[in-house]
């Protein structure tokens, strides 16, 4: 499959991935026939980019770091988690626990594998997906820290509700007060459940300081930060960069870790960040891409300790003849070859 800007999609062509609600409901199942009407509907939603089959690439597939069951779960118990919290009503610790665990076992099973933040955002889900992929994040960055199964749970559970306070009606990010800003209130919301560890709670807290003291709401140094605050932090600059769910820019994951990258040490923690390159893949699996060579491919493989040197798949069309060949940039052979530019 591909992964391709929405007005590249044509009638007739096939989904590749899963679309879900914010519920966890399916909108749209992998391998539906598209239509004018979704495509537009589709648009109308918020989608800009997403994933549709290709007879020359049916034999690629994207390993989810977890599973569409346990992100249906994920983001149904978030869903009314947050819903509860909207209306001045006592939330359900327990079943978002449970949810984690279940989160936290794929991601032990899968944690050789590179993650891609791969599912299909809407204005609908994005808070939910950007929750699902900062908890996943940490875990893994939390896991080659070396951090003990209690460590990575807590750590896990703060990343999934690190934005927590933004659901308050009085809640002001732009307000002076730092009491108003949406850490604050997180803090205030999760401290107050004894079923949680504070730990948890300091997690909504410390997301935007920086090591450099510049961050907020408190404007707390390095010393003074927590190494669970300090990996959400990473792991939530990098998916806003993916997508910013204030202005919708979207921006290209090599260019993102080239961001993150330049950040560390300032205004993110340099371990965690180290720590975080080792999961992410720069280059997507789906993705088209411009080799140095002047031929344009399609991302079908990885490798985990060289995701700047992915398999490369190129399909040229001379008449009615199809040519197929993969370029290995990870080969001896491929080592003059390099990706140019990512084609969206």
């Amino acid at each position: 499959m591909k992964y391709v800007h929405i007005d590249s999609v044509e009638s007739g062509q096939y989904l590749g991935r899963t679309i879900f609600s914010s519920n966890g409901a399916v909108l749209l199942s992998e391998g539906v026939q598209l239509t004018v009407y979704m495509i537009t509907t589709l648009r109308r939603i918020g989608v800009t980019m997403l994933y549709i089959k290709d007879p020359h690439l049916e034999d690629v597939e994207i390993v989810d770091m977890v599973s569409e069951e346990n992100k249906r779960a994920v983001m149904q118990k978030l869903g009314e988690m947050l819903q509860s919290v909207k209306s001045g009503k006592e939330f359900n610790t327990r079943h978002i626990s449970i949810s984690v665990d279940r989160l936290l076992e794929d991601v032990m099973v899968n944690r050789e594998v590179l993650l891609q933040l791969s599912d299909i955002r809407t204005k609908d889900n994005e808070q939910y997906v950007h929750a699902l992929n900062v908890c996943t994040m940490s875990a893994l960055i939390g896991i080659n820290m070396g951090m003990t199964q209690t460590q990575v749970k807590e750590l896990s559970v703060g990343a999934l509700l690190h934005d927590i306070g933004k659901v308050e009606l009085i809640t002001d990010d732009s307000s002076s007060d730092p009491k108003r800003h949406h850490t604050w209130r997180g803090f205030e919301l999760l401290k107050s459940k004894r079923e949680f560890s504070l730990l948890i709670a300091h997690v909504a807290f410390q997301h935007h300081e920086a090591p450099d003291g510049s961050g907020i709401p408190r404007g707390m140094t390095d010393e003074q930060l927590h190494l669970y605050g300090k990996i959400v932090a990473v792991a939530n600059t990098y998916d806003n960069l993916l997508y910013d769910p204030v202005t919708g820019k979207r921006t290209l994951p090599h260019e993102a870790c080239e961001t993150i990258m330049a950040l560390a040490g300032s205004k993110l923690d340099r371990d965690a960040v180290i720590q975080f390159m080792r999961t992410v893949s720069i280059y997507p699996t789906g993705s088209s891409v411009r080799l140095s060579n002047k031929e344009v491919g399609v991302v079908v493989g990885q490798h985990r300790g060289l995701p700047g040197r992915p398999v490369v798949r190129v399909v040229k069309k001379d008449d009615e003849e199809i040519t197929v060949k993969e370029i290995d940039l990870a080969n001896a052979k491929h080592t003059t070859v390099f990706i140019e530019a990512v084609l969206t």
